[in-house]
């Protein structure tokens, strides 16, 4: 009788436990939102092999960050713009033992000072360097998972927070999508050229801003989860509370938005057979 008791305690134990939804011989992405204070950087785990998407502000310990975690090579690095917020950690690459094997720039013609520098650093790393427009992908490796490039399209110039490189992922039943610092013209553009969008998992466009986040936006991607990545106590007030409002509406409920100035780092599972789970 005592075994039987110590039996279902267990069972009720191992029941709450969190437990990765992948099934047996598939394989989960593992996204996490780094904190980097007022920036973004997202890593992404994949099999074992790494890649990200920004790499945060200079100063913010991102490289020590990765290296604490164990990760030694990043197999691609997007940048999704040319500002410090986003771009600034990369300049701290050379010389720190990370290793990326290609990285990935947007065609933004604005902050040329700060483009200029993380293409020396690439040089200095050996890294080469290739430019993202809408229709192309970047994966691990090939297969039906990977990131499909939404923004910017080849026949439009632009610069600044518009000209944030937009991927959307696909893991099987899962969808992530990444915005950058899209703002609110370029978010009607991508919705026009991808009418029937829709994600799962969303980065919050430039960390809330009331310049991003319009309501057809949210309304049509129409995500379970969100994130914004944000600094404590930011001089901008991001994130705006009427794009707080808009995302909780959307969400359907407030503990589903999460935030790195109020919980850290965030990691995210996207499991190709159950979507996207959250330890």
């Amino acid at each position: 009788m005592k075994l039987f008791w110590i039996l279902i305690v267990a069972a009720v134990i191992n029941g709450c436990m969190y437990v990765s939804g992948a099934a047996e011989g598939e394989t989960s992405m593992h996204a996490t939102a780094i904190d980097v204070g007022q920036g973004l950087a997202v890593l992404f785990e994949y099999g074992g092999r790494y890649a990200m998407y920004d790499f945060g502000p200079d100063s913010v310990g991102v490289v020590d960050s990765l290296l604490a975690r164990g990760v030694d090579t990043l197999d691609w690095v997007v940048l999704s713009h040319n500002h410090r917020d986003h771009i600034g950690g990369f300049l701290e690459l050379a010389g720190r033992g990370v290793f990326v094997r290609r990285l990935y720039m947007g065609p933004d013609t604005a902050g040329a000072f700060f483009r200029d520098s993380v293409l020396r650093v690439a040089r200095a790393l050996g890294t080469p360097v290739d430019t993202l427009l809408r229709g192309e992908n970047v994966s691990f490796g090939g297969g039906d998972n990977g990131f499909e490039v939404l923004w910017p399209a080849s026949y439009l110039r632009v610069g600044e927070n518009r000209a944030s490189v937009v991927l959307l992922g696909k893991f099987g039943a899962s969808k992530m999508l990444l915005t950058g610092d899209l703002d609110s013209v370029g978010e009607r553009h991508v919705l026009e050229m991808n009418p029937t969008l829709s994600a799962d998992l969303l980065q919050v466009a430039h960390h809330g801003s009331a310049g991003s986040n319009t309501l057809s936006f949210l309304s049509q991607v129409s995500p379970k989860y969100a994130f914004v990545s944000v600094g404590a106590g930011n001089r901008y007030g991001h994130p705006a509370p009427s794009v707080v409002r808009k995302l909780n509406l959307v969400l359907g409920d407030s503990l589903k938005l999460y935030r790195t100035d109020l919980q850290g780092s965030i990691r995210f599972e996207l499991s190709p057979s159950m979507g996207v789970l959250v330890p």
